[in-house]
């Protein structure tokens, strides 16, 4: 019975023309409902690029998730950001996808702070994507760019569009377009390390998709996490351990008809 739910799954999922997406990336984030663009963390390559200049050390992070526990839906990603002189430079990569069918993305990013409150970053993507009819990859190359004002020490705004020129795969059929997609947010910090933050999300033809996520901090080593999205409502929870230069994170979300997806991700800040 297992191996058939996973074929069909699989094949609902392939066929729908919004499996071609922009795959979100980091444990915390996903534990956030994705919530992000107005944070700065080693994933902020994923969400806002801008965030990554506010990083002042070298850090790197290894993602890997287990979409609704199947492994044919399986997302690996990696980040690394390097601080220069004269910003900070971003790469990233993913793999969604095992077997024959795979989707990859490759970003290279560059932040820096325009001003005490402003920050801006660029984002150069190349998506390709294989299927076992065609002995070649097809790919296409685009980009994303983002901005983030620091209101203050507790708000913050972030603001963030992809795929502008709605690049997409050429294939038999014609162009398969990547959805272009604009996201807008903030977050406040409260005392007692108490994280509140909210999103809007408009991409392709789908109406906003309106984020929430809430971060507390019960001790200096640990960070619970819960989020929030809809519709159709998404409920999502993680949790963050500190050790070091070391943080593990951990997330699940729950899909009211396919289940559980599981994620992990682990940063290092030198």
């Amino acid at each position: 019975m297992r191996p058939f739910l996973t074929g069909i799954l699989t094949l609902l999922f392939f066929v729908n023309l919004e499996a071609v997406e922009n795959y979100p990336s980091g444990a915390r984030s996903r534990a956030l409902s994705n919530a992000f663009v107005s944070v700065s963390d080693t994933w902020s390559t994923f969400h806002n690029q801008a965030g990554i200049a506010n990083l002042s050390a070298f850090s790197a992070g290894f993602y890997y998730e287990s979409r609704f526990m199947i492994d044919e839906l399986s997302l690996a990603s990696a980040s690394i950001v390097i601080p220069i002189k004269a910003g900070r430079f971003g790469l990233s990569f993913y793999q969604f996808g095992s077997g024959t069918f795979k989707q990859h993305k490759a970003g290279l990013a560059f932040a820096k702070k325009l001003s005490g409150k402003i920050n801006a970053g660029v984002q150069l993507d190349y998506f390709s994507q294989r299927f076992p009819e065609n002995d070649n990859a097809a790919g296409f190359i685009s980009f994303e760019a983002g901005l983030i004002y620091s209101a203050s020490n507790e708000l913050e705004f972030g603001a963030h569009f992809f795929n502008p020129i709605k690049a997409g795969f050429e294939t038999l059929e014609g162009k398969q377009e990547m959805p272009m997609s604009f996201r807008f947010g903030c977050h406040y910090k409260f005392p007692e390390m108490i994280n509140l933050i909210f999103e809007a999300d408009k991409t392709g033809d789908h109406p906003f998709m309106f984020k929430s996520g809430l971060e507390f901090s019960p001790a200096e080593y640990l960070i619970l996490r819960l989020g929030i999205s809809g519709k159709p409502v998404n409920y999502t929870a993680g949790i963050g351990i500190k050790t070091g230069k070391i943080t593990t994170d951990i997330a699940f979300a729950y899909h009211g008809n396919l289940g559980v997806t599981p994620s992990v991700s682990i940063q290092f800040n030198y």
